[in-house]
């Protein structure tokens, strides 16, 4: 079954889970919102669950809203040093952080402009990490309710759509999710609680290759399907 998602900036393990376990279409024509994932996920510190929030230049006026794809990066400030130190901070004692770290560095060392591009840059840097193909196709325009004739959805020999469920609820940063999470070693759970669907990148410094079989075995029954 293909799943229609957002991307988001260093997607969280829920988000991940879906793009391992079926195929993707990545929804590029929507509206940007705010309190979503689309800028934002959380990591884990020495102090618990942590936000990073990437700053963005906001449309305002006459203009109105404006287009994911046309969000621009605020980068007066410098974010993506100071996001880059706090990873650095939170997971340099972590088992694979010094092993993808190499990979990752790049990502916040040449100055980014728009928002979807850069999210669409860390899932699939965080893919090549995983050595997991990264889905490419991408809609092309937005519907509330999607129909299968507009994302290319039929294939050749098969007349046939296949099934396609809308999953961009995923987004949604303030919409608690029921999950069933198999607790893995985080960097400071001696500490504190598990922290339960924390960005990709915290499975990731923590498991490493493992991670991939981790995802695939997450239970997805959130989905209610």
């Amino acid at each position: 079954m293909k799943h229609l998602l957002h991307p988001t900036y260093f997607p969280n393990i829920l988000t991940f889970a879906t793009i391992v376990q079926n195929e993707v279409i990545w929804e590029v024509e929507g509206n940007f919102q705010k309190q979503t994932f689309r800028n934002r996920c959380h990591i884990c510190t020495d102090q618990g669950k942590h936000l990073l929030s990437i700053p963005i230049q906001h449309v305002g006026g006459k203009e109105g809203r404006q287009k994911y794809k046309d969000v621009k990066l605020e980068n007066s400030y410098d974010w993506q040093r100071q996001h880059w130190r706090t990873l650095m901070t939170a997971y340099r004692t972590s088992p694979y952080f010094e092993f993808y770290e190499d990979d990752l560095a790049p990502l916040f060392e040449k100055e980014q402009h728009f928002l979807l591009d850069f999210n669409l840059k860390t899932i699939e840097t965080i893919c090549d990490c995983l050595q997991f193909e990264m889905p490419v196709e991408r809609t092309s325009i937005y519907e509330k309710e999607p129909k299968m004739c507009h994302t290319e959805l039929v294939e050749v020999q098969n007349p046939k759509p296949k099934t396609l469920f809308d999953a961009r609820s995923l987004v949604n940063a303030k919409k608690k999710i029921n999950i069933v999470q198999k607790e893995y070693v985080q960097v400071f759970g001696d500490r504190h609680e598990f922290v339960e669907n924390t960005s990709i990148l915290d499975l990731l410094f923590n498991e490493g290759p493992n991670s991939v079989s981790y995802l695939r075995s997450q239970d997805l029954i959130f989905f209610n399907v």
